[in-house]
């Protein structure tokens, strides 16, 4: 595509907005945490909170066509994830007053800079458009092109206030929907309509309380949920990590609801009667937890059980046995829309 066609935007200029990076609007950069936190984290966490997994941007525009030009932090390296997922943007498009899926960006899985047209020969009605950022890489400029003399407005607010908090792994992160919108956090705020912060890191969400003291300061959380059992490296450990988690993040936010959400279920434990049975344990702990917690007086607390989000036990619903497919982000956000609307709705 001949760039001299379009007008380049940066989306960190209004009318532009751009969501998933609590502290974007004080450091400038399309990152998940503080460029250099207030409380020592993991190195592989600091590294990973580079990856773009949940950002967006969002506008109101007329033109017929949409291109973007990425420079990312390197190429795509995933054996098991396609390089749309993990580079990639694709584009959703108002229609009929509801956002829907439009297009992905075509890449090469070997460079780390594009340029991608999106669509041509599209509506010229004023309509919001959603970009989701990739997933499992780095992004650091990105440049929306729009053609010559096209009109460019603020988006809509979303429909409630606060944003919804996802601490978790690397399913949280979005491992291995085969491109971003297809994260579960994505599915959800496009349906809920609402703003989510996508704290999932990949093998390196393990509950430091460190985290929770950053997680704390993030500003107008409407919910935390706490996705991480699967980065919980034992039972014991886990019985540990997430009592004290809790504790640090109510301190400093005593009314925010909290939903802690059990892990979904591996293909293995079919097979595994060990990892079926620490499973179980873990699960039992973390409803023990919620249950005291909430006899003690914490009624802005709940559980809900993973292993229930997917269907036939998700036995179809995995790249390798452990992250999901679209189709099982899918199950796992069609399990989880009722609960956090339930939950949105007391606080």
């Amino acid at each position: 595509m001949d760039s001299t066609d379009w007008v380049w935007f940066s989306p960190l200029q209004p009318p532009f907005a751009v969501a998933g990076f609590p502290w974007l609007q004080t450091e400038g950069k399309y990152r998940r945490l503080p460029v250099n936190p207030p409380y020592a984290v993991p190195a592989a966490v600091d590294a990973l909170a580079n990856h773009t997994a949940g950002g967006q941007i969002r506008f109101v525009t007329d033109s017929s066509r949409l291109a973007v030009r990425v420079r990312l932090a390197g190429p795509a390296n995933m054996y098991h994830m396609a390089a749309t997922g993990q580079c990639g943007f694709d584009c959703y498009e108002e229609w009929e007053g509801k956002l829907i899926y439009r297009a992905t960006t075509q890449l090469s899985p070997a460079v780390s800079e594009y340029e991608a047209l999106l669509f041509e020969n599209g509506s010229t009605a004023p309509r919001q458009i959603v970009l989701n950022f990739p997933l499992y890489q780095g992004v650091e400029e990105v440049s929306v092109g729009l053609e010559p003399g096209a009109s460019v407005w603020a988006p809509p607010a979303y429909e409630g206030p606060g944003r919804i908090v996802v601490y978790g792994t690397s399913i949280t992160q979005g491992a291995c929907a085969s491109r971003p919108g297809m994260c579960y956090t994505n599915l959800l705020s496009r349906r809920l309509n609402r703003e989510f912060i996508n704290l999932g890191f990949s093998g390196s969400g393990k509950g430091e309380p460190e985290l929770s003291r950053i997680i704390a300061t993030i500003p107008d959380v409407a919910c935390l949920v706490l996705d991480y059992e699967a980065n919980s490296v034992t039972p014991e450990l886990y019985a540990q990590t997430l009592p004290e988690f809790i504790r640090i993040f109510r301190e400093a936010r005593p009314e925010t609801p909290v939903l802690v959400l059990s892990r979904i279920p591996f293909a293995r434990q079919k097979f595994d009667e060990e990892a079926s049975r620490q499973q179980e344990t873990r699960k039992k702990m973390q409803i023990e937890l919620v249950r005291s917690l909430r006899a003690a007086g914490d009624q802005n607390i709940y559980f809900h059980d993973g292993e229930k989000l997917l269907l036939h036990h998700g036995q179809e619903c995995f790249v390798d046995g452990i992250h999901p497919t679209d189709l099982g982000f899918m199950q796992m956000a069609d399990g989880l829309e009722p609960v956090l609307r339930t939950i949105l709705k007391k606080s």
